[in-house]
């Protein structure tokens, strides 16, 4: 399949993908509570996004791809091992603006393997600024948060398109947790929390 996108200066397309978002937790060792905190079920969230692809040489190219992706996470607490609150459920509704390096291999045939890696700026439009008290939920997270992602993928060659098939890891470099002002009636679960860092899967399927 002669696609000419590989010799295109700048070309554009779309994405659609899954997501798993979690969090990296480090409890507070000071906590008097004995509290402990996961994710342990990993829930499936959307992402959809535009892609604007730049081609300064054969096998680099420049992504940039804006867009949104929805999500949810269910934070469970624990006391000495025992469940204490699993009702600590925290969706997000990302806006998200990556820009990434793309470093491909030589093209097989109607595919080419390529690792990709770069940052990406996220910010949360369903972070709340105050509690809810009849939501239940005693944490709140900051709006914005910077990501460092690495990941790999294939591009596949069709007759009128090119398919690529990715996989790729974010992780945040921000403590996403509020910790100032915690719940007047339930402090004990942000006290318990150190820091609450985002870590996010994407499967994503771009068609250019």
């Amino acid at each position: 399949n002669d696609s000419n996108y590989d010799e295109r200066l700048l070309h554009f397309g779309f994405s659609m993908g899954v997501n798993t978002m979690d969090f990296n937790t480090k409890m507070n060792p000071s906590d008097t509570n004995n509290l402990t905190a996961e994710v342990v079920t990993l829930k499936p969230g959307i992402n959809i996004q535009i892609v604007m692809d730049f081609r300064p040489s054969t096998y680099l190219d420049f992504r940039f791809l804006p867009g949104v992706s929805f999500g949810q996470r269910n934070l469970n607490f624990y006391k000495d091992g025992v469940l204490y609150n699993d009702k600590q459920q925290i969706e997000s509704s990302f806006l998200e603006f990556p820009l990434l390096l793309k470093a491909k291999g030589m093209r097989l045939n109607n595919s080419r393997p390529y690792i990709i890696g770069g940052l990406n700026f996220r910010y949360d439009l369903a972070a709340k600024k105050e509690f809810d008290d009849q939501s239940l939920v005693y944490l709140r997270l900051h709006k914005a948060d910077l990501y460092y992602e690495v990941g790999a993928g294939i591009d596949f060659y069709l007759p009128y398109f090119k398919l690529t098939i990715e996989a790729k890891m974010s992780n945040g470099l921000r403590d996403m947790l509020v910790h100032d002002a915690p719940h007047p009636y339930h402090p004990e679960y942000v006290n318990a929390i150190q820091s609450l860092k985002s870590q996010i899967w994407v499967l994503s399927f771009h068609f250019e």
